[in-house]
Parts: structure tokens; sequence; C-alpha cells
């Protein structure tokens, strides 16, 4: 993206001006480094050249200000166009589900569909990923009769087919999301990862290793987000052996480098049940530093099992990511007072009013 937004100045200080074809590609690579500034330069120069409304320049403005959330201006910009088309409708939804605003990418939708346009697979894979976001299921099937006018080819079939699965299994409706899989002609990996994510997500820990083992044996090879499905359902499960299993299969198998959730869920795994030596020695062998959702699973786990001396060293890596979190005193009080150490519950309660954090 570099290379092309320098392509881009150094054309604009030859004189050349940008027509309808360069803005979209220049406006994509801007996105892509969230250049702000650059992006509201660019719509400066898109105004003075009439090119604002163009569909393909609209879309690319309205992508960039939701990517930077700056939604507001991507509204704007979404509704100074009164001959829209749908690629805008798309730009916005797309934006607005990407960006965390599901009730305002499916009011968009219902806009979109009183306006009379029929929507596409862009539409479909973007409105049924806000609907999984808010876990509506009456929506999840009214969006699912829309799904049969939006199809128009077999790649976009599979693609909205997917997001199906991944709304479903986010409502608690695996028996629907399965049954959209079993329909399907054709499977790729993300419909077998969605497929065992929400069996993963909703405890179904027998059901998310069986969905696995077929899709080994169906020949498809498993990715990141597969395997965080699986090490989920691990935790889910307490099952320490087939987590540790899993977790080297795909290292040695797959040739994949565990990443930050991968490491997460096993933390958990091992903390849960009791293995906090384990658990401490994962941390400690991790090829990044543990954030702060690692270390909240192991000062858990310390609390859980009472252990003091790992709690305390715990507290003090939570501590130094974020002293203003008050939460971590509180259990590292609970793990004292369990174990009868008044004195040191006084000294965090003192710790705590001195800097002012709230109360145990």
């Amino acid at each position: 993206p570099y290379k092309a937004i320098c392509i881009y100045i150094a054309m604009s200080r030859a004189g050349v001006m940008p027509d309808s074809y360069t803005l979209p590609i220049v406006l994509k690579a801007v996105s892509q480094v969230f250049d702000t500034k650059m992006g509201r330069q660019i719509h400066s120069v898109a105004i003075k050249h009439c090119l604002e409304s163009h569909e393909f320049c609209e879309s690319g403005f309205i992508r960039l200000y939701s990517k930077v959330g700056e939604f507001e201006n991507a509204r704007k910009v979404f509704e100074q166009n009164c001959d829209r088309k749908l690629g805008s409708w798309n730009a916005v939804i797309g934006g607005f589900s990407q960006g965390g605003r599901a009730k305002e990418a499916i009011d968009m939708f219902m806009e979109l569909k009183k306006s009379g346009f029929v929507p596409d697979d862009v539409t479909m894979v973007s409105v049924t990923s806000a609907c999984g976001s808010l876990g509506d299921l009456n929506l999840a099937l009214q969006l699912h009769k829309c799904f049969f006018q939006a199809r128009t080819m077999e790649k976009s079939d599979i693609l909205m087919l997917n997001s199906l699965i991944d709304m479903y299994g986010k409502c608690g409706r695996m028996d629907l999301a399965y049954r959209v899989f079993s329909r399907m002609d054709e499977r790729n990996v993300s419909s077998w990862t969605s497929m065992i994510v929400g069996y993963a997500m909703h405890g179904h820990v027998n059901d998310a290793f069986e969905c696995f083992r077929h899709m080994r044996e169906a020949g498809v090879r498993p990715n990141f987000v597969t395997f965080v499905g699986v090490l989920s359902a691990c935790v889910h499960g307490g099952t320490v052996e087939e987590g540790k299993y899993y977790f080297n299969m795909m290292k040695n198998d797959y040739g994949l480098l565990p990443k930050l959730q991968h490491y997460g869920c096993m933390v958990d795994l091992l903390g849960r049940a009791g293995l906090l030596e384990e658990a401490r020695e994962m941390v400690e062998g991790m090829p990044m530093k543990a954030n702060v959702v690692i270390w909240g699973c192991l000062m858990g786990a310390c609390e859980k099992y009472g252990n003091v001396k790992m709690g305390e060293w715990v507290a003090k890596h939570l501590q130094e990511l974020e002293p203003w979190n008050d939460g971590v005193y509180v259990v590292l009080s609970n793990i004292y007072a369990s174990d009868g150490l008044w004195e040191e519950v006084e000294r965090v309660r003192g710790i705590m009013k001195e800097r002012r954090l709230a109360k145990i």
C-alpha cells in the first residue's frame, strides 16, 4: 500500500490529475495503512474534481472512514448522494458491521430493502455477521429467506452459506447451522471451521472434536482459526490431554506456529485443571509477551486453587500492564484471605486506599 500512495503523491506533484479509476485504488491503499490525514486530502481532491459521488470513489471513502472509526463521516458521505448504488450500500453496511455497530448495519440493510434494492452476496455476508453479533435468532431466520434472492454464483454461495453457519452458531442454534452445513455441495476450510467454533462456543465438545476429525478425513487442511476452535472446545470440556495433543498437532503435523490465542487457550486449560506450574511454563516459553487476558486466566486459576506465590507473580505482571485495574488487587486480596494471611489482606487494602482504587 505504501508504494501505491507514493506513486499517487508523485503523480499529483507532476500535475497529473486522478480520475474515477485512480482514486478507489489509492483509497484502498490509504485505508490499509489507516492514514486518515491522507484520506481527507484525497476527499478534498475528489470534491474539487467532482468525483466524490462516483460509485467506486464513494464506496472507497465510506470504507476508509468506517475502518478508522469515523462512522459519522462515513454516513455523511453515504447520505450526500441521492443516487446511491448497491456498492455504496454494501460499503456502509459492511463498515458498520466490521466496526462493531451491528444494530446500525441491520438498520441500513432494512433501508436498503425499503429502497427497492436486491441484496447480493457481499450484502448478505456483512448483514449475517452483524446479526450473529446481536444473537437475534428471529432476525437470522428472516435473513435466511433473503439469501435465496442474493444467490448468483457458486463461489458466492459458499461465502454466504458459511456466513449463515457462523450466524446460526452465534445465535446458539447449532442444529440450524448443521442443517445449512449438511446441505452444502462444496465445503471449504471456513465451512468446517465455523461449525467447529460454533460447537466449541456452546460447549458441544464431542461434536467439535468429531467435526474436526471429519474435516481431516475429508482432506481439508485446518488453519489457525480452526485450532482456536478446537482448543476452545478443550477448555470448555476440561480435556487437558486432548488439548496438548491438538496443540502439538498444529505445530508438528501442519507447521502452524501457535499464536497468542492458541497459547491463551492452553494457559486457560492448564490453569482450570489446576496444573499451575505447567501453565506458568507455557507462559514463560511463549515467543511473544502474554497479554492481559492470559495473565487474567492464570490469576483466576491462582484464586481458584489458592496458590499465593504464583498469584503474587501473576499480579506483578498484571499491575505492570494495567496499574489502574483494581480487579488485580481484589483477586490478590481474596487469595491471601483464603490462606488466612490477614496482614497481607490489610496491606493490599492499604494500597488500594492509597491509590484511590475501588473498595474491596
